[in-house]
């Protein structure tokens, strides 16, 4: 073929290809599929799911009811029903001088539950302060807390500023340990005067002392439950304030001497059903 119709084949063939490539670019061909910077930066859609409900607020506990006053105490420490709901035959249990003995607390504890009866327990400051643990079990377990003022001193003839003193510390540090503040005080050695009851008032406390006296601090009573037993039941009378002490003798006494008070015909006082007011 001459030369020169070779040279018109080869640029025909050039204007071929280079059309087809034109095209090629036109119609995208194989390139990958280019994504906008919005595009590329988004994650796939997640359906999302409707938000659930926030939970209703439960409702706060009912306050534990005020227990109804069903007793006041007379001039003489005895307790006289308020209505004809109170059984005149019913006695109040105390116990003074703790908190001293974790497994003695327990002993009492467990016989004032089986015979469901309550009591109150005059704890001294100076024993709080020793065995803090001991005030808070009194109060889980269902004791009420009377004030027996801090150093078990008596306060007959103590100034005032000693007396208020001696109140006040237990007040403060009950209510410290257990969010509450005493509403009974009993003086030592049933000891106290005008400015001692003026004081217990102003503090918002019942001064009492007892009518019915274990003796279960006296030698002849020492390590001789039925001493105890004798001595209470030989006084025991309607509206009985009843003293005991956190005594090893006195809590192995507890179980038959309630007892024996119940087949009398009595019942125990709740702390919480006594006139705080004469």
């Amino acid at each position: 073929m001459p030369i020169k119709n070779q040279l018109m084949l080869l640029c025909l063939l050039a204007t071929m290809l280079s059309g087809c490539a034109s095209k090629a670019d036109q119609s995208g061909g194989n390139a990958a599929p280019v994504l906008s910077e919005q595009t590329a930066a988004t994650p796939s859609a997640v359906p999302s799911s409707s938000p659930s409900p926030e939970p209703a607020a439960s409702a706060a506990p009912e306050p534990a009811a005020e227990a109804k006053i069903l007793y006041r105490m007379n001039e003489v420490y005895r307790f006289v029903p308020l209505d004809e709901s109170a059984p005149k035959k019913a006695v109040l249990l105390t116990f003074d001088d703790g908190p001293k003995e974790e497994k003695l607390i327990n002993s009492l504890f467990d016989t004032l539950d089986k015979h469901s009866a309550k009591a109150i327990f005059f704890v001294n400051g100076y024993r709080i302060k020793a065995n803090p643990e001991l005030l808070k079990l009194i109060h889980e377990r269902g004791g009420t807390i009377g004030n027996h003022s801090y150093d078990h001193i008596n306060l007959k003839n103590e100034e005032k500023a000693v007396v208020e003193e001696q109140l006040s510390g237990v007040q403060e540090m009950v209510m410290e340990l257990t969010g509450e503040t005493p509403k009974f005080f009993r003086p030592p050695f049933g000891a106290g005067g005008d400015t001692v009851k003026e004081i217990a008032k102003n503090h918002g406390m019942l001064f009492m002392t007892w009518s019915n006296g274990s003796l279960d601090w006296d030698s002849s009573a020492r390590d001789k439950p039925e001493v105890v037993i004798k001595n209470v039941m030989e006084q025991l009378h309607p509206g009985a304030n009843i003293l005991m002490h956190e005594l090893p003798w006195t809590a192995e006494a507890l179980d038959e001497l309630l007892g024996k008070i119940e087949a009398e015909g009595y019942t125990f006082i709740d702390p919480a059903t006594i006139q705080l007011t004469n």
